[in-house]
C-alpha cells in the first residue's frame, strides 16, 4: 500500500485514537506512548532533513501497523474495504453538466474523517466527518446525477447524502467495480462507527481534540497548547488554574507534558466524581463490585427486576479487566462501560425493537405523518424535491403528501400551487417513494393525494401509481367480502394506501356497481382552505375525478367533516376527514370525548394552517391526546414540535406506528384530557429527577476560538394539560466539558401513558435568547429508573456523538 503519510506526530495521535475504540481503561495510553518513544528518533517533517529510503520504508511500515490496529479496534482487522478507503482514489465530482472535476478522496488516519483535495487557493484540502453522512446511495438516485449524467453511467455513479441541509456530494467512479467498492466500504465504516458505544465515541473525541491542540505536532503539550485544548473541549479556566493543572502533571519539570504525563493529565480530565461516589457505595469487595454488589445496585438504585444471572451477564459483557471478570467482579471502568451502553441508557432497551401489538386495526395507532412533504424549505418559494420524500421516509414517516397539478407535456407535477416553489415530476416522486418507503420500516405508507389535475393527467397519475408500485399498491379491500374495519399494520406490511377522493362507496366493488367512468367531487378540504392565509371561498369548488384514480382509493376516502354525529350515522369506517389545525384544536378543547370516539372508528388527519408560510409547526401533543392518528407536520423544519414527534415515534422499532392507549381505543371509555374524571387512564405518579452532570457539550459558535458555553438544563413534561410542566437548572459558567448541576426536580403526573419527557440543554445568555446546545425526547413510559445517561440530539434530531447528560430518575406511584 502506498500512502503519502502525515508526519509521525499525527501518526502517534492516531494510535492513541485507535486504542479508544475498544473502550479500554486508561493504561493503554501509556502503551501508546511507548510507540511514540520508538518513533522519537525521527524528527517531525517540519524539522527533519530529507528522509533516506530506509527511513521512508520504516514510516510506511508504521502506517501499515496503524491501519492494522485501526481495523482491529473497529472489528475490521485485515478488512480489505477499510484498506481501500485508507489508500483512497480519484473520483469525478459532479455539480452540473459542465462542471465535472477529478478529485482525490481518502480516509484519514483517525478513521472518522474523509479527506478530499480542492482546487480553491484558499481551501486546498477539505474534510468531512463520517458522522455527518446520512446515507450513501448507489446509482443515479440524486436529482443532480439524474439531470447531469447519462443513463449509460448509472452503475458508476453514487451520492453521499449529508445530514441537515448540506448539499449532496455526487460522484462517479472510473468503473462499476470501483463504484461498488466505494459504496460498500463507506457503508461498512459508517455502520461500524455508528455501533461504537458512547464511551468509545467520547474517548475518541477527547483524544482527537488533544491531537488538534498539539500545534507543532511534536507529541508534547506545552502550557499554551493545554489552554488551547481546554477551549477545544469547551472549558474556560483562568490562567492560574491552568498552570496548576500543568504543574501537577509536569513531573519532569521540562515545561511540556509528554508520555505518562499526558496520561496523568487525561486521567485528571476524565475523572468523574459522581461515578466514584455511586461506585464506592456499592463496591464492597476489596474496592470492587462483586456479583452480589452489582445485583444490589440493579435492584436498589436502578429498580430493575434483575437476577444474579442478569448481573453476571453484565460483567461478562462490559468488564474490561480479565482478572476481575474471572472473579465475577466489576471494576469502575467496567461499571462506566455498562452505564454508557443501552442497559444504562434512559431509554428502556425492551422498547427499542417493535414490541407493541401490530395486529390492531390501522386507526388504533398514531402514524408518523408529513405535510407538504415535497418541500425542502418554506411554503412560498422553496425548492420541491424527491429528496424531501426520501428524507421523510427514511425517518420512518408513514404518511406523505403529494400536491398534484397539471404539468407541461401532459406530465403531472408536484408543487405548492399558486406559489413560486419549484416543480418535480409526479412519476419521479412515485419512483423515489417506491425505492425508499420500506428502508427503515416495513409498515404501510399512506400517499395523501391533493388532486388539482385534469382528468387526462389523473389517468396518467393512476397509471404511474399502478405500474411503478405494482403489487405493493392496495387496489381493493383485503378479503372477498366488504370489510367493516381497517386491516392492521401487520396485514399491510410492505403496502401502499392511497388517500384521496372516490366517486362511490367502497361496497360498490362487491355489488357490481362500479361502472361509473368519471364524475364530479368536492375539492380536498385542505385545497379549499385559505390560500396563503387568505380567507377561503365559502362555496366549495368541484373537480372532475377520473375513474382510474378513484378506484385505487380503498381504505382512505377523503370526505368533508360535517360533525361527529353525521360521521357516526352516515360515513363508512374508511371515509376520513382532514382538519386544519384551528378546527382540530377547537374540537379537541370543546368536544374532546366525542373526538376520541370518532377516532376509535375512523382516521383523522390534521394539517398546519395555510398562514404558516415559513413551514413552522403546531404542537402535536393536544392532537394525540384526542386520538388523532395522522398529525401531519412540516418535516423539513427543525423545531420543538418535530422533536416531540421524533420522541413520540422513538420506540417500537422507530417503525412510524405507535399503539394508542387502551382508553383511546375502547368504546366504553369516557376519557377527556381536559377534565380528567376518574377512569383507567388516571394513574397518578410522582416523577423525581436529579440532573447531575453533563459530558462534552458541543460549542455553539465554533468559529470563535474562545467561545465557551454556559449550559443549563430544562426538563419538560408534555401531555394532558394537567401534566404540562417545565423546570430549569441554574447555568454553569464557562464549562461545556463536564458541568455539574446536582439539582432535584419533582413532577406530578396524572396520565403517564400520554406524557412525553423532554430534555433541553441551552447556552445561557443574559442579553438575548438562549441558544440550543442539544435536546432529547421520549415517552415517559419508556424511561428507565435509576442512574442513567441521556444522549443529546441536534435541533434536526441527529445524535451528537460524544455529548450527554447523567441523571437519576424515579417514577413512583403517588402517595
Amino acid at each position: 500500500m502506498s500512502l503519502d503519510p502525515p508526519h509521525e506526530g499525527r501518526t502517534s495521535w492516531c494510535l492513541l485514537l485507535l486504542h479508544t475504540e475498544q473502550g479500554l481503561n486508561t493504561d493503554w495510553v501509556y502503551i501508546f506512548y511507548t510507540v511514540i518513544k520508538s518513533l522519537s528518533t525521527m524528527s517531525c517533517l517540519h524539522k527533519r532533513p530529507k528522509r533516506t529510503k530506509s527511513q521512508e520504508e520504516v514510516l510506511q511500515e508504521q502506517l501499515r501497523k496503524v491501519a492494522q490496529e485501526n481495523g482491529k479496534r473497529l472489528g475490521l482487522e485485515g478488512d480489505a474495504d477499510l484498506q481501500f478507503l485508507l489508500i483512497g482514489g480519484e473520483l469525478v465530482k459532479i455539480r452540473s453538466s459542465s462542471w465535472k472535476k477529478n478529485r482525490f478522496y481518502k480516509l484519514q488516519e483517525d478513521c472518522r474523517t474523509l479527506w478530499h483535495e480542492s482546487k480553491k487557493t484558499f481551501r486546498r484540502n477539505q474534510t468531512f466527518s463520517i458522522d455527518d453522512i446520512e446515507s450513501v446511495r448507489k446509482g443515479r438516485q440524486s436529482e443532480g446525477l439524474k439531470k447531469h449524467t447519462d443513463p449509460s453511467v448509472e452503475e458508476q455513479c453514487f451520492s453521499i447524502i449529508f445530514k441537515g441541509r448540506k448539499k449532496n456530494l455526487d460522484l462517479m467512479a472510473v468503473s462499476v467495480e470501483e463504484a461498488n467498492r466505494w459504496v460498500s466500504s463507506l457503508e461498512k465504516v459508517k455502520r461500524t462507527i455508528g455501533n461504537l458505544s458512547r464511551q468509545q465515541k467520547s474517548e475518541h473525541w477527547i483524544i482527537n481534540c488533544m491531537r488538534k491542540a498539539d500545534k507543532n505536532e511534536d507529541n508534547k503539550m506545552t502550557l499554551k497548547e493545554l489552554k488551547h485544548f481546554l477551549r477545544q473541549i469547551n472549558v474556560e479556566v483562568d490562567d492560574m488554574y491552568a498552570e496548576e493543572i500543568f504543574k501537577k502533571c509536569d513531573k519532569s519539570n521540562s515545561g511540556s507534558l509528554e508520555g505518562a504525563e499526558i496520561k496523568h493529565f487525561y486521567d485528571l480530565l476524565t475523572h468523574r466524581e459522581e461515578i466514584d461516589v455511586i461506585y464506592g457505595k456499592y463496591a464492597q469487595a476489596q474496592g470492587q463490585m462483586s456479583l452480589r454488589d452489582l445485583l444490589n445496585f440493579l435492584l436498589n438504585e436502578q429498580r430493575e427486576d434483575a437476577t444474579v444471572e442478569d448481573a453476571s451477564k453484565l460483567i461478562e459483557k462490559y468488564e474490561v479487566d480479565e482478572t476481575a471478570k474471572q472473579k465475577k467482579h466489576m471494576t469502575k471502568d467496567g461499571f462506566l462501560m455498562y452505564l454508557h451502553h443501552e442497559e444504562g441508557s434512559i431509554l428502556n432497551p425492551a422498547h427499542i425493537p417493535v414490541y407493541q401489538d401490530m395486529s390492531q386495526p390501522l386507526n388504533h395507532y398514531y402514524i408518523s405523518s408529513s405535510h407538504n412533504t415535497y418541500l425542502m424549505e418554506d411554503q412560498l418559494k422553496g425548492p420541491s424535491s424527491t429528496e424531501a420524500y426520501i428524507k421523510a421516509l427514511t425517518k420512518s414517516c408513514r404518511c406523505v403528501e403529494l400536491d398534484c397539478w397539471d404539468g407541461a407535456n401532459g406530465e403531472p407535477v408536484i408543487y405548492h400551487g399558486y406559489t413560486i416553489t419549484s416543480k418535480v415530476l409526479f412519476r419521479d416522486v412515485i419512483s423515489a417513494i417506491k425505492d425508499y418507503a420500506f428502508k427503515t420500516s416495513d409498515y404501510p405508507v399512506i400517499l395523501s393525494l391533493e388532486n388539482h389535475c385534469s382528468v387526462e393527467q389523473q389517468k396518467l397519475m393512476a397509471h404511474y401509481l399502478i405500474s411503478i408500485l405494482g403489487d405493493a399498491l392496495v387496489t381493493k379491500p383485503l378479503g372477498d367480502t366488504m370489510p367493516t374495519n381497517f386491516p392492521s399494520p401487520e396485514e399491510l406490511k410492505g403496502k401502499f394506501l392511497i388517500k384521496g377522493k372516490r366517486l362511490n362507496k367502497l361496497d360498490a366493488i362487491f355489488n357490481n356497481n362500479n361502472t361509473i367512468e368519471e364524475g364530479t367531487v368536492s375539492e380536498e378540504d385542505e385545497a379549499a382552505d385559505c390560500e396563503n392565509g387568505q380567507k377561503a371561498n365559502p362555496k366549495k369548488s368541484k373537480i372532475k375525478l377520473a375513474k382510474q384514480l378513484s378506484d385505487i382509493v380503498v381504505y382512505c376516502k377523503s370526505v368533508h367533516f360535517n360533525g361527529f354525529e353525521h360521521a357516526k350515522d352516515s360515513q363508512g369506517f374508511y371515509e376520513m376527514s382532514s382538519f386544519k389545525e384551528s378546527k382540530a384544536f377547537n374540537l379537541a378543547e370543546t368536544s374532546a370525548t366525542a373526538y376520541i370516539h370518532h377516532n376509535m372508528d375512523k382516521l383523522s388527519r390534521i394539517y398546519p394552517a395555510g398562514s404558516r408560510t415559513n413551514s413552522s409547526n403546531y404542537n402535536p401533543v393536544p392532537m394525540w391526546n384526542v386520538g388523532c392518528q395522522i398529525v401531519a407536520l412540516n418535516f423539513q423544519t427543525p423545531s420543538k414540535e418535530m422533536q416531540l414527534n421524533q420522541g413520540r415515534f422513538l420506540t417500537n422499532g422507530t417503525c412510524g406506528y405507535i399503539l394508542k392507549p387502551e382508553f383511546q381505543r375502547s368504546l366504553s371509555s369516557q376519557f377527556d384530557p381536559n377534565t380528567l374524571a376518574k377512569g383507567p387512564w388516571l394513574k397518578r405518579k410522582t416523577f423525581y429527577i436529579m440532573v447531575i452532570t453533563g459530558q462534552q457539550l458541543p460549542k455553539i459558535n465554533k468559529d470563535k476560538h474562545k467561545s465557551i458555553v454556559d449550559p443549563l438544563v430544562r426538563v419538560e413534561i408534555h401531555g394532558v394539560p394537567a401534566d404540562n410542566a417545565s423546570k430549569e437548572t441554574h447555568h454553569i459558567d464557562n464549562n461545556g466539558f463536564n458541568p455539574m448541576w446536582n439539582e432535584n426536580f419533582q413532577f406530578d403526573i396524572h396520565v403517564p401513558e400520554l406524557a412525553m419527557l423532554r430534555f433541553v440543554v441551552e447556552d445561557y445568555d443574559s442579553t438575548s435568547q438562549n441558544d440550543l446546545i442539544g435536546q432529547y425526547c421520549l415517552p415517559l413510559t419508556s424511561v428507565q429508573n435509576g442512574y442513567r445517561h441521556v444522549p443529546l440530539l441536534t435541533k434536526r434530531g441527529d445524535v451528537i456523538c460524544s455529548a450527554g447528560l447523567f441523571v437519576h430518575l424515579m417514577l413512583l406511584d403517588a402517595q
